[in-house]
C-alpha cells in the first residue's frame, strides 16, 4: 500500500491541509496548563476548526513527552496522537522524529511525481483516483466535470478508487454506489455526482440523476461480496497499517499507476499534477492530445473549487493538497 510509513497523516491533519501546526490563540504569557487544561483547549481546537460538524472526537489520553503534551485523539473512532506545547499556544497533528531513516522503497504521496513529458495520443485516457469523501477528491472532481462535459468521447474518461479509505464505512459504501453507477449506468454518472457533490446526500441525488435504484442496489451488493468490502472493514487485521479499511475495486490500477492518495489524476498512463480549477484541468488533459480538437478551446472557469462539498470557492490553490 503507497501510504507514507514515517509520519502518516491523520485525518485531522488532511483539515489542516498540510500545515505543521496551528496557533490556538494569541500568545500573551507563558502560563503552563496543567494535562487537564490542555485536553480541554486541545479537544475544544479541534472540534471547532480541524472536523467537519458532526464528527466524533475525543481526546483520550494525555501525557508528557520531550517537553510537549502528547494527545491520543480519537477521530471517527481511529486513534491518532497529536501534540500541544504546555503553554497551550500550538497544536502540532503530528511530529517528525528527524533521527528516523525513511524507507527507501516507500512510495511518495500523489502528485510528487510528475512526469517531464506528457504522454499524447488521438484520444487521451483520462483516469481520476480519488476517495468519495475525501476534500481534495470532491474538489477536483467538481472541477473535472464541466471538462469531461466540454470534451465528451474525445476522451475515454473514468474515475476510479484509491485502493484505501480514510473516511470510514460510508466512505466504501460511497465507492461502491459510484463504481456500480458508472459499471451499469454510465450515462448517469457525471449527473449524480453534481448532486452528491453539493451536499454529500446520495439518496437525493439518486433521485435526481435518475438512477435505477433497484439496478444499483444489486450491483453494489455483488460487488460488496466479490470484493469483500464489508468482510474486510469488519476484519481490522486486514487494514491497511492498521489504519485504514481497503478498497479493492481498483487495487490493480493503483498498484500499476503507484497511486498513494486522492486525488490522483492519470492521463495516458502517466501521473499528472493539475490546478484544480477546470480551465487549468482542461489544459492539462488537451496537452495529452497528438491534435487538438477545438473543444480544448472551451471557455471554462478559473476559479478553484473549494475543498469538499458545496459550491464555494477557494483562494488557495494548492494542487498537491491530498488525502494520503
Amino acid at each position: 500500500m503507497n501510504i507514507k510509513k514515517i509520519a502518516v497523516v491523520a485525518i485531522i491533519l488532511i483539515a489542516l491541509g498540510g500545515a505543521g501546526y496551528q496557533f490556538l490563540g494569541k500568545k500573551t504569557a507563558k502560563a503552563i496548563l496543567s494535562p487537564e487544561e490542555a485536553t480541554a483547549k486541545a479537544g475544544e481546537f479541534i472540534n471547532s476548526n480541524l472536523v467537519q460538524e458532526g464528527t466524533v472526537v475525543e481526546v483520550k489520553n494525555i501525557v508528557e513527552e520531550d517537553g510537549l503534551y502528547k494527545i491520543t485523539v480519537n477521530v471517527g473512532g481511529q486513534d491518532f496522537d497529536s501534540y500541544l506545547t504546555k503553554d497551550g499556544t500550538k497544536f502540532f497533528p503530528q511530529v517528525l522524529d528527524m533521527g528516523a531513516k525513511a524507507d527507501d522503497s516507500t512510495d511518495t504521496a500523489s502528485g510528487d511525481e510528475t512526469p517531464v513529458n506528457v504522454v499524447k495520443s488521438d484520444k487521451p485516457k483520462v483516469e481520476l483516483f480519488v476517495m468519495s469523501y475525501c476534500p481534495y477528491g470532491t474538489q477536483i472532481e467538481k472541477g473535472i466535470l464541466p471538462v469531461i462535459e466540454a470534451l465528451g468521447d474525445k476522451i475515454d474518461y473514468s474515475l476510479k478508487f484509491v485502493d484505501y479509505a480514510m473516511h470510514g464505512e460510508e466512505e466504501l459504501q460511497e465507492n461502491l454506489r459510484q463504481y456500480c453507477i458508472q459499471k451499469e449506468q454510465s450515462d448517469k454518472l457525471n449527473n449524480y455526482l453534481k448532486y452528491f457533490l453539493e451536499n454529500s446526500d446520495s439518496a437525493n441525488a439518486l433521485v435526481k440523476a435518475g438512477v435505477d435504484k433497484g439496478k444499483l442496489d444489486a450491483c453494489v451488493s455483488a460487488t460488496d461480496k466479490e470484493f469483500k468490502v464489508t468482510e474486510k472493514f469488519n476484519d481490522k487485521s486486514t487494514w491497511s497499517n492498521g489504519q485504514y479499511p481497503t478498497f479493492d475495486v481498483d487495487k490493480q490500477a493503483n498498484e500499476a499507476y503507484g497511486v498513494g492518495g486522492s486525488p490522483t489524476l492519470i492521463v495516458n498512463g502517466a501521473q499528472l499534477s493539475s490546478e484544480r480549477d477546470s480551465a487549468s484541468l482542461l489544459t492539462t488533459v488537451c496537452s495529452a492530445f497528438n491534435s487538438q480538437p477545438e473543444e480544448c478551446q472551451a471557455s471554462l472557469s478559473s476559479a478553484t473549487p473549494a475543498p469538499g462539498f458545496g459550491s464555494g470557492v477557494s483562494t488557495d490553490s494548492n494542487p498537491d493538497a491530498s488525502c494520503n
